[in-house]
C-alpha cells in the first residue's frame, strides 16, 4: 500500500478591492449577471463572467426551472456560450459569485462539481489553465491558478 497526498494552493484576497483591476471588473460583470439570475425556487443566484484570449467577456447566470434538473449553472451557461459563439477562443480567466436571500454569503462560494467537469473539459481542450476567482455576496475572494486546483484526479478523455 502507498500512500499520496494531494496538495492545493489558492490565493485568497480579502475583498473585491484587493484584486488587480481587470480582475475587478470581471468580478463586477459577474455580480452584475448574478443578479440577472432566474432564481425563483432556490432562491440562491449565482453569476459568471469569462474573460477570453480575444478580450471579449461572456457572462452567465443560473437559470432555475420548476424541474430542478432541467436547469443549469451559471458557470455552465457561460463556459458553453463561450465554447458555442466563440469555438476558437480560449477562456483565461473566470470570475464566479453567489448570493443567497435566505442567508448571508460572505464566504467563497466555488463551483459545484458538474461545473467543475465542464470547466475542466475546457481546461483540457484548450491545453491551457483557467484562471479561477470565486467569492460569496461579499467578503473573501479566493484564486485558483487552475480548475485542477480544485478538481485533483479529475475524468477526461483519457479514460474512454
Amino acid at each position: 500500500m502507498k500512500e499520496v497526498k494531494i496538495e492545493t494552493k489558492l490565493q485568497v484576497y480579502n475583498d473585491i478591492k484587493e484584486l488587480p483591476k481587470d480582475i475587478q471588473r470581471l468580478m463586477d460583470s459577474a455580480i452584475e449577471a448574478r443578479d440577472n439570475a432566474y432564481a425563483p425556487y432556490s432562491k440562491f443566484k449565482v453569476g459568471a463572467a469569462i474573460l477570453l484570449d480575444s478580450g471579449n467577456v461572456v457572462i452567465g447566470s443560473n437559470q432555475e426551472n420548476a424541474s430542478y434538473p432541467s436547469g443549469l449553472c451559471a458557470e455552465r451557461t457561460a463556459i458553453y456560450y463561450a465554447g458555442a459563439k466563440h469555438p476558437k477562443a480560449k477562456i483565461l480567466k473566470m470570475a464566479l459569485t453567489a448570493s443567497s436571500q435566505n442567508q448571508v454569503t460572505d464566504t467563497p462560494i466555488p463551483p459545484c462539481g458538474a461545473c467543475r467537469q465542464a470547466i475542466a473539459e475546457y481546461e483540457i481542450k484548450q491545453d491551457q489553465f483557467i484562471e479561477i476567482y470565486f467569492m460569496g455576496a461579499k467578503g473573501k475572494v479566493v484564486k485558483s491558478n487552475s480548475l485542477a486546483n480544485l478538481l485533483p484526479l479529475g475524468f477526461d478523455r483519457s479514460f474512454l
